[in-house]
């Protein structure tokens, strides 16, 4: 069975300690990375997948899984407190059986997840109700949740409030009906999916956003029996089944560890090859990183990334497939290396620009104009400095501004990297970073 994490009061309240991850990180630099390193399986996949667990009675083992995420231990233990039963086969694999019917409501306690919403919509599905806690994840400015609303109302469900909980119910099922999404939205896409996939009769879903975490949830899904067309970006139709089965599945690569890598080599001048690079679902970021200046050969399987001189970058993020939003934290530390001005526009989530405060503690210079975040390059002469990491990439990201200082930067609320990122100290340490967990 997997760990179980001691309690703590309040969703507010700091994740704890594991054995390969703490409160904090200090990095000692300036160091260069290089060496090999393998990417772990997709946290943005992999918990998609845990989900769409709970729409059948089958056994679904997952290879290529990252056990190790805190997010993907939370998801677990959510999954056995709904009666699955979650056994880790190797660190890599996990098996998920049932030991009995979902229970409707999610009694829970500790730190939620964003991925709640997609258990409300599982739930509903497969029992006709659901109730889960309010979601949590990275506060990237406004993240509200009206469009899953909408989509469960569209399918016949009541949906309410109900203090911290947010509830649905559906006691005659979900009814198969065309829903219209104003705006592209990765979550409200798989929940559509999710929910079609026990829906009765035919769910289309239009404008939905097409990227690689959710082409692997169709993956996982049909080979579960679902029955899912897919018509570029215009539309998804989904055929309801009565039930679906147990399947195996490998869990895709995770593409932004990867541009982590590729970013970190080049912003201190290293040299590393990245195994089981997904070039193809990277393909826009990896254009506007070559035109500014990265150096990297594609291999058949791999990526090498070395070094190259950092010039400053313009990027805009958008819709697969454009460049996703959880990148531009890390871009940002490619224009704190660069000479000159970068600029990065997040329309999504215009809010998401707080990292820049804590990377000004290391000597960045920046200015918000709008939307937009304008880094003033100095060709990453930083200095060391205790910050936090205010969430999951922009944890990663200060990582990589901490190997261009001179001298030990100190990362607080570091957990929220490990988060995302299996064994990020350790693949740091085996890349000639000098780097350790603090409780």
């Amino acid at each position: 069975m997997v760990a179980s994490i001691l309690r703590v009061p309040t969703p507010e309240a700091r994740e704890p300690a594991k054995a390969t991850t703490g409160n904090v990180l200090r990095v000692c630099g300036p160091s260069a990375l290089n060496g090999e390193v393998a990417l772990s399986g997709a946290k943005n996949s992999a918990l998609r997948l845990l989900a769409a667990s709970l729409l059948t009675s089958g056994t679904v083992t997952l290879t290529n899984y990252p056990s190790e995420l805190l997010d993907a231990q939370l998801h677990v233990e959510m999954l056995d407190a709904l009666g699955k039963r979650c056994e880790l086969v190797s660190a890599d694999e996990i098996r998920i059986a049932e030991v009995s019917v979902p229970q409707s409501r999610l009694e829970w306690t500790r730190r939620s997840i964003r991925n709640t919403l997609l258990i409300l919509g599982a739930l509903t599905a497969r029992t006709g109700a659901g109730s889960v806690p309010l979601p949590g994840g990275c506060k990237l400015g406004e993240r509200k949740y009206d469009l899953h609303v909408m989509l469960l109302e569209k399918l016949g469900a009541r949906v309410w409030e109900d203090g911290d909980y947010l509830c649905a119910e559906a006691p005659n099922g979900l009814i198969g009906t065309d829903i219209y999404l104003p705006m592209r939205s990765t979550g409200a896409t798989e929940n559509a999916i999710l929910t079609g996939c026990l829906a009765k009769g035919v769910t289309r879903l239009w404008n939905p956003h097409i990227r690689p975490e959710i082409l692997d949830l169709i993956a996982l899904l049909r080979k579960m029996g679902a029955k899912i067309r897919v018509f570029g970006q215009e539309h998804i139709e989904i055929t309801g089944r009565e039930g679906l089965h147990g399947a195996e599945h490998r869990v895709i690569a995770d593409n932004m560890e990867a541009i982590t890598w590729v970013v970190g080599a080049a912003v201190t001048g290293g040299d590393i090859e990245i195994r089981d690079f997904p070039y193809d679902d990277l393909e826009s970021v990896m254009v506007h990183l070559r035109a500014a200046g990265a150096r990297f050969y594609r291999g058949d399987t791999s990526l090498i990334v070395r070094g190259g001189t950092c010039y400053p970058i313009e990027i805009s993020t958008g819709p697969h497939p454009g460049i996703n939003s959880d990148v531009q934290p890390i871009l940002a530390a490619w224009g704190v290396k660069a000479r000159g001005e970068s600029r990065i526009v997040d329309l999504r989530f215009p809010g998401r620009y707080g990292y820049a405060e804590e990377m000004a503690r290391m000597g960045a210079s920046y200015e918000e104009d709008g939307d937009m975040l304008r880094i003033h390059g100095n060709g990453g002469a930083l200095k060391p400095a205790t910050v936090r990491a205010l969430d999951l990439r922009a944890g990663a990201a200060l990582s990589l501004c901490a190997l261009m200082a001179e001298g030990e930067t100190v990362i607080t609320d570091a957990w929220q990297i490990s988060r995302g990122y299996v064994n990020f100290a350790e693949k740091l340490t085996s890349l000639g970073a000098t780097c350790r967990w603090e409780a």
